[in-house]
């Protein structure tokens, strides 16, 4: 049965239990139901078979998050071709790698275009489609290509998809080498989203607020894909992305019932809390935390502000999203500064040899499961490395406690070794974010002649406090051990991030860094 499953098979199911239940909202303007989104999606997928798409070929996505990128996402996947979704901020040269790298085949954009896109498409010679769906919503999908957009639904209704169709390929955003290609099936994101659904035990009663970019696995998989097979509802924000000062309004207007984001977007919903708080909050079941790890003070915050458990999990693009996850309340409750149990597959910490470590001993955490890629595209070197001893590796050092919860160390290659003691950046991370004035804080590591490595850390304050490097490296002193204490602190007001939101040590550590070495080299001789 499980061999079986296919993500197109899952949302089917869905449209025919739940055809009159709300499946996408576009806030404020109109609502599709989960059988007309099917009808929608094959009508795309006709249209796209019409113009030459098939099986295995890869089209590349480059939207914000609209309505037409959903619909046009299925109907790549539906078409038994692979979905290749890229961050439409890419630079033309990062659109010439990523498109040349995927070998996309064709490019789908907005009606609006995206210049950098277009450019790097075109000196490509890959086609650009735009996709276009009536303001209202209850017509169809119209494709630029498509002179009268003539095609038969017969064509799609005679298409199966298979269980091992690539159906999506993403890159990883590579913390080290340049990004690894990654591909997933339709099986790997059918079994990613039952192991979502079943652990925040998600129904058609459920409903969210999107507020992650829908072109990475965070906001597709965990937000949208598991919403949709749950025959839940997903409402796109006005403002068209994450707006703190319209996601309260848009999680009311929908009844929302949870919601999952980063870090990053947890601390901007708070801090306007305590700025200007809504007079009232919607119930509700669970928040939802991936991506990077959350401090335990931010989690105590969170739970106090908006009256909700709130379920810190851990994931990657190579296991199609979710791989261990806090439980719900009654299944056992969470633990701050865990990420919870695995999730519907295997996971183990294993030392360099491949032994499993006992409770407490902490090791590399690898995974198996049918939500896991079978392998980078083109990169043998990098797969011998990730696939040890039967195991996918993550590249995350942790260890189970007592009662089975993962507790993170850190990426293998943040960790910091100073003078031989091993330090994790995320246990500095959560005492600075522990101080009442630190707002965000990450540490990193430094180059050192006597150590190898030393600690450093860059901190933004809370709006209006008076933090300066003397006020922290004495609350450090205060609570964490001598060695752990960062040597020089960096007072700013913004972190460079990636483009999913997540700060980068080594990007972080690049910035701070160069500051000092600009610092010190004497402008025109003087």
């Amino acid at each position: 049965m499980a061999n079986n499953l296919t993500l197109t098979g899952l949302l089917k199911k869905a449209a025919v239990e739940f055809p009159d239940r709300r499946a996408i909202s576009l806030s404020g303007k109109y609502h599709l139901t989960h059988a007309r989104l099917q009808e929608i999606v094959d009508h795309a997928a006709s249209l796209l078979l019409a113009s030459g798409i098939g099986h295995g070929d890869v089209v590349a996505l480059t939207f914000p998050n609209t309505v037409e990128y959903i619909v046009m996402f299925l109907a790549v996947i539906r078409c038994r071709a692979v979905a290749a979704p890229l961050n439409a901020a890419y630079t033309a040269e990062e659109f010439e790698f990523y498109l040349s790298d995927s070998e996309s085949k064709l490019l789908i954009t907005g009606p609006e275009g995206i210049e950098a896109a277009q450019a790097a498409a075109s000196k490509l010679n890959i086609v650009r489609v735009t996709a276009t769906l009536p303001g209202s919503g209850d017509g169809l999908i119209a494709l630029s290509s498509s002179a009268n957009n003539e095609s038969s639904l017969d064509s799609v209704a005679e298409i199966t998809n298979d269980p091992s169709d690539v159906a999506l390929f993403l890159h990883t955003s590579g913390t080290t080498s340049r990004p690894k290609g990654v591909p997933l099936t339709q099986l790997n994101l059918a079994s990613s989203v039952q192991n979502i659904k079943s652990v925040y035990k998600l129904t058609e009663s459920d409903s969210t607020v999107v507020v992650l970019p829908l072109f990475h696995v965070h906001g597709m998989i965990a937000g949208l894909l598991s919403s949709l097979i749950a025959g839940a509802s997903v409402t796109l924000p006005a403002a068209g992305r994450f707006s703190a000062s319209t996601f309260w309004s848009d999680m009311i207007a929908c009844n929302a019932t949870w919601y999952t984001a980063v870090p990053t977007i947890h601390q901007i919903i708070l801090e306007r809390h305590l700025n200007k708080p809504e007079p009232t909050y919607p119930k509700l079941r669970f928040i939802r935390s991936c991506s990077a790890s959350l401090a335990p003070s931010i989690m105590a915050r969170l739970e106090e502000s908006f009256g909700a458990p709130v379920l810190e999990a851990y994931a990657m693009t190579e296991a199609a999203h979710l791989m261990a996850s806090n439980p719900l309340p009654e299944d056992g409750g969470h633990k701050p500064g865990s990420v919870g149990k695995p999730v519907g597959q295997e996971m183990a910490i294993l030392d360099q040899n491949g032994s499993a470590q006992l409770a407490g001993v902490s090791g590399e955490v690898c995974i198996r499961g049918p939500n896991v890629t079978k392998g980078y595209k083109n990169n043998p070197e990098a797969n011998k490395a990730a696939f040890q001893f039967g195991w996918f590796h993550t590249g995350d050092v942790g260890y189970f406690d007592e009662d089975g919860y993962l507790h993170l160390v850190g990426r293998i290659k943040e960790l910091i070794n100073r003078g031989g003691e091993k330090i994790s950046p995320i246990e500095v991370d959560a005492v600075l974010l522990s101080h009442p004035d630190i707002s965000h804080a990450v540490a990193f590591g430094v180059p050192d002649d006597k150590y190898g490595e030393e600690i450093n850390c860059a901190v933004i304050p809370r709006e209006g406090s008076e933090v300066d490097e003397d006020v922290v490296l004495r609350f450090c002193k205060k609570n964490l051990a001598t060695f752990k204490v960062p040597k020089k602190v960096f007072i700013t007001d913004s972190l460079p991030k990636t483009a999913t939101g997540k700060i980068q040590r080594r990007i972080v550590a690049e910035h701070f860094l160069a500051q000092i070495s600009t610092a010190k080299v004497p402008k025109f001789g003087a």
